[in-house]
């Protein structure tokens, strides 16, 4: 009997290798028009620890977002790194956008990007190109989820296709 639990936990034990819980790299971005402001909002949440994984690998620094040992280098390479892999084009021409800021939400962060002065009547075209973390993780997904002028649309963006757009 003693041989027979310790054969069956043998082959059993394997089994739970495998039961671990997967860890999933995506990001969420949500893109509106604000009439009131003639401005596109763009509102995108990232898990802090790839943030400070790809600050590591791209730019060689132990970078602490999210803690209270953030420093303003941390800050400033995490903006730089945004601004080179997030784009944002209007009517087909890459455009500028304000950094708003940042916030923090448990394991999240939450940034806050702004297009101005672009009247609705003269939006015929709105994109994004992402390709946050897709340089270290190869199954990063960007989703984006486009709501303007009452047209909804939504991309799931990875490694081989990173640019989505809505049409108006």
């Amino acid at each position: 009997m003693k041989f027979f639990r310790t054969a069956l936990l043998l082959l059993i034990m394997p089994l739970f290798a495998f039961t671990g819980a997967h860890k999933f790299y995506i990001s969420v971005t949500n893109v509106d028009y604000s009439e009131k402001n003639q401005s596109v909002q763009i509102i995108t949440r990232i898990f802090i620890d790839d943030m400070n994984a790809v600050l590591k690998e791209r730019y060689g620094i132990s970078s602490k977002l999210g803690t209270d040992n953030e420093s303003a280098d941390d800050r400033a390479y995490f903006e730089k790194y945004i601004r080179t892999k997030f784009l944002v084009e209007v009517n087909g021409e890459t455009v500028k956008y304000n950094f708003i800021g940042k916030k923090y939400d448990t394991d999240m962060v939450i940034c806050y990007l702004e297009v101005t002065d672009v009247p609705l009547k003269n939006l015929k075209q709105i994109g994004i190109q992402n390709e946050v973390l897709t340089d270290i993780y190869d199954d990063q997904q960007n989703v984006v989820h486009f709501k303007i002028n009452g047209k909804k649309k939504s991309h799931v963006l990875i490694k081989s296709h990173t640019k989505g757009m809505l049409n108006l």
